[in-house]
Order: C-alpha cells, then sequence, then structure tokens
C-alpha cells in the first residue's frame, strides 16, 4: 500500500485483496467492467484505476490508462459505455469525461511520476476543453452530449459537482506545465457559483443519496454547511448497521454510495461516523476481496446479484481517505486552485466579448 495503514476499518492486506478483485476482472485490452462481461464507463474506470495504484498493482493502473488514452476521441471525450472493446453507447456524459483530470492528480500525488503527468496532459486538456465547451450561459455544464454534437440540456447536481472538482485538479495539474487555460478558471467559478446559489438550475433528483452528498465531496460545499446538509437527511438515507440507502424511497442499501458518504464525512470533520460507515457496509465484502454492490434489507438478498469493481474501488479510496493517505488530499483540495468567486458564466462571456 502505498497510502498511510488505515487501523480504523481494514488492514492492508484486506485491501491489497480489493485491489487484486479488481485487477482480476480487468480486460486484455485494459478496460475495468463494472463487472466480468459488464460494460465499461470512463468514470468508474479511472475511479478503478486510482485504486489499483493504492493497492499496489501499478502494472494494472498502467494497463487501464492505456485503454484511456487510446479510447479518447478526436474532440477531446469518451463514449459513455464500452462493452468488449465496442462502443455501446456513443454519446459523452460531462462528467465522465472530466473525471480524468481527478485520478490523473491522484496519480501524481501518489507517484511523483513525472513522465506520466507529460503524457497525460494532452489528454486531459482535450477532455476538459470538451466539458467546458458543454456550460451553459448560467453557469450549470450540461450532462451529455450526443455523437453528432447536440447538447441534452439537462444539468445534474451529483455530476456538476463532480465535475467542479475534476476542474480544480485539471487547473492544478495544468499548473504543473504552466498551461492554466483562462477558460477553465471561470468555467469553475461559474459553476461553483451556479452549484451554491442556482438550485433551480439542476433536475431534481433528490431522491438519490448521490446528490445529498456530492456538493460535500465536490467541495461547493464544506465546513458548517458541509455539515448542515450532511445532517439533514440522514435518516433519510443511512440505515444503522447497513450503510446507506441508493434512493431514499427503498429498502436497499449500496457500498459505494456508503463509501462516498463516508469520504464526505471525513472532509467536514466527521471522521468516527465516517469509520463507522465503512465498517457497517463491509457485510458486502466477499470472501474473494470483492462486494456486492448492495443489499436489499427488506428481501435480506444481495442485488443486484454482481460484485462490482467500482463499489471494491470506492472502498479502497475511503479507506485511505480516513487513512490521511493521498486520497485525502485529493478530494479535501487545500492545495487545489479555484475559479473567481461567484461570477456567473454569462459575465465571463461578456469579459471575452469585451
Amino acid at each position: 500500500m502505498r497510502s498511510v495503514e488505515s487501523a480504523l476499518v481494514l488492514t492492508p492486506e484486506a485491501l491489497t485483496a480489493t485491489a487484486t478483485a479488481i485487477a482480476a476482472v480487468q480486460e486484455p485490452d485494459g478496460a475495468i467492467p463494472w463487472y466480468a462481461g459488464g460494460h465499461t464507463d470512463p468514470w468508474d474506470h479511472l475511479e478503478c484505476a486510482m485504486a489499483l495504484d493504492l493497492g499496489g498493482l501499478p502494472g494494472a493502473a498502467d494497463a487501464a490508462w492505456s485503454w484511456l488514452r487510446r479510447n479518447q476521441r478526436p474532440d477531446g471525450s469518451w463514449a459513455t459505455s464500452y462493452v468488449g472493446g465496442a462502443v455501446k453507447e456513443d454519446f459523452a456524459d460531462s462528467n465522465q469525461c472530466a473525471y480524468v483530470a481527478t485520478a490523473a492528480w491522484h496519480r501524481w500525488l501518489a507517484t511523483g511520476d513525472e513522465e506520466f503527468v507529460a503524457g497525460i496532459w494532452p489528454v486531459v486538456r482535450r477532455a476538459l476543453d470538451f466539458v467546458v465547451d458543454m456550460q451553459a450561459p448560467s453557469g450549470q455544464i450540461w450532462w451529455a452530449r450526443s455523437a453528432d454534437g447536440a447538447d441534452y440540456p439537462l444539468a445534474l447536481l451529483t455530476g456538476c459537482s463532480s465535475t467542479l472538482h475534476s476542474l480544480r485538479c485539471g487547473m492544478a495539474l495544468a499548473s504543473l506545465v504552466d498551461e492554466v487555460p483562462p477558460a477553465w478558471e471561470r468555467a469553475t467559478g461559474a459553476l461553483h457559483h451556479a452549484l451554491v446559489a442556482h438550485p433551480e438550475h439542476f433536475a431534481e433528483k433528490d431522491r438519490w443519496s448521490m446528490d445529498w452528498y456530492y456538493p460535500v465531496i465536490g467541495g461547493a460545499l464544506r465546513r458548517e454547511a458541509g455539515r448542515a446538509r450532511l445532517a439533514a437527511r440522514w435518516d433519510e438515507f443511512v440505515v444503522d448497521g447497513l450503510g446507506i440507502r441508493c434512493v431514499a424511497d427503498e429498502p436497499w442499501v449500496t457500498g459505494a454510495e456508503t463509501c462516498e458518504l463516508a469520504i464526505a464525512l471525513h472532509l467536514v470533520g466527521e471522521t468516527a461516523a465516517a469509520a463507522r460507515l465503512v465498517a457497517d457496509m463491509q457485510h458486502l465484502r466477499h470472501d474473494g476481496g470483492g462486494y456486492w454492490t448492495g443489499w436489499q434489507f427488506a428481501n435480506s438478498t444481495f442485488w443486484p446479484v454482481e460484485q462490482s469493481t467500482w463499489t471494491a474501488a470506492a472502498v479502497i479510496l475511503a479507506a485511505d481517505t480516513l487513512a490521511g493517505g493521498v486520497t485525502e488530499r485529493v478530494f479535501r483540495g487545500d492545495d487545489l486552485p479555484t475559479g473567481p468567486e461567484s461570477v456567473p458564466a454569462c459575465a465571463c462571456r461578456s469579459v471575452d466579448a469585451a
């Protein structure tokens, strides 16, 4: 393990077994699908690559990064999903495309590999240019663009919160090569403004737990505002001893969402509660080190019947965060650049016009 040892929940040996379970699903071309024979999407593929580095499997992580480079399209995007080396869904998801910056920053902090940064920078540059081009005049970023170049005029709070963090990671990478694009700075400020001041700009998805905690992980809300947000819906989502519900109105707890909430809690100083949640979700652990995606507690059954790689990755990232490892530094973001505060995108564009 490259991270600080976590004595809170899982041993280094247990986390290495979990990383090995992820690597066992990796396909020969480097793709990491949700499960053997399933589809690969860029966001979850990258989360798994981060976990492989932390789990001491840099060769598997290298293969994952090679897959990502080979599959980037000329416009800077990736397709939303791939199966068996072929595109399944050819539209581009803005958050999935942006996440390359978060994963690349994570790898840089974990390895200090300057050659990696030099090689991945053009990939990150094209990806974030693509994402910034999808920003609406009022600051939110549209969730997807079709293969023929049409944006879907819908913005998602979870996706935009994650994209905010990815833009900041992208600017940090850009500073390493002395190429910080002013458009990224303006887009970051406008997106942050939309997230904190204009909830009406985002689709109503508040039955999903991710919309509850992702503004905290993404950095739009921290400190007291972040703690207040997490406290406000705690009883709706948290199931004592099991983890958290994926959606508020279903008797179904999911491991990845539980671990992501743990990261959010740690970032606002609620580390004890975070550690309890990661411990609670260990009932999803399989003997081989993998994790079932979720537990339907009304029927006492694992559902869906799959051990998802991204759930295993989320466990590793949460454990590393709680241990004070590199993942904590990435998501805390104290050393990440910020865009201009509270600047609507329309104002930024008027500056360009001037």
